[in-house]
């Protein structure tokens, strides 16, 4: 369990630090990976199914990566362009 945290979280890490973007696709991507990332650890910590907590936290977080514009959310480019 400590190891699936720790790897999890390690990839939450990454995914936050590579994340965000000017375009609303860049958002929505980056939005899910952090969401996914954060509902994976949250499922964990609290003893859920750590795929569902990463598939609705994924859902939720490429929602508001969508919905948000680029004076909302704009930290930059993100790593992959």
């Amino acid at each position: 369990m400590k190891k699936k945290l720790i790897l999890v979280s390690v990839v939450m890490l990454a995914g936050a630090v590579s994340a965000c973007g000017t375009s609303q696709t860049d958002r929505a991507l980056s939005g899910a990976g952090i969401g996914a990332g954060a509902g994976a650890v949250g499922s964990a910590l609290m003893g859920g199914n750590v795929g569902t907590g990463a598939v609705v936290g994924g859902a939720l977080g490429a929602a508001t990566g969508a919905l948000t514009t680029k004076k909302q959310i704009n930290m930059g480019d993100p790593a992959w362009k």
